[in-house]
């Protein structure tokens, strides 16, 4: 079970990381083509969730992002030997609301950077990726469990 804590910290890791790189390396708002017409890198200053929602609610994030460390260490702790799978979509979910929360804390904003240009999406981060990953892996692992459930009746 400790490897999915050392998972969750060094996605956290490359989350600072690439957001320590980004703000020394870009100007705010600036846009560096990665692939053209694909990618690009772009810093903003993300004071809300996804698509500016909630834009300016930090205590509403504080709230939200302690509540959601406290319930997946919870269910890592307890359940985390049961499936593998469940274990790295907690980890993944552990290691976004973490990035996230060291922006939240440390400048009142999140470093948002990741911009997909071919299609209306918002400017994202590795802590975002971990988060939506792992959010997709929890519901992959609840089919399959609900799945093997229907087969033992």
């Amino acid at each position: 079970m400790f490897i999915y804590y050392i998972l969750a910290a060094i996605i956290v890791a490359v989350d600072q990381f690439t957001k320590f790189l980004t703000v020394q390396n870009i100007d705010l708002y600036e846009i560096v083509e990665v692939v053209p017409n694909v990618l690009s890198w772009m810093y903003i200053q993300n004071d809300g969730a996804a698509w500016s929602i909630l834009e300016g609610q930090m205590w509403f994030f504080y709230i939200i992002t302690i509540i959601v460390i406290g319930v997946v260490v919870y269910y890592l702790q307890k359940y985390g030997k049961q499936s593998r799978l469940f274990s790295i979509a907690l980890a993944l979910i552990l290691a976004g609301s973490i990035g996230n929360f060291i922006d939240r804390i440390r400048l009142e904003y999140v470093i948002d950077m990741v911009r997909l240009e071919f299609i209306n999406f918002p400017i994202f981060n590795v802590a975002d990726m971990s988060l939506s990953i792992g959010v997709f892996l929890m519901i992959i692992f609840v089919f399959i469990d609900e799945r093997n459930e229907k087969k033992k009746h």
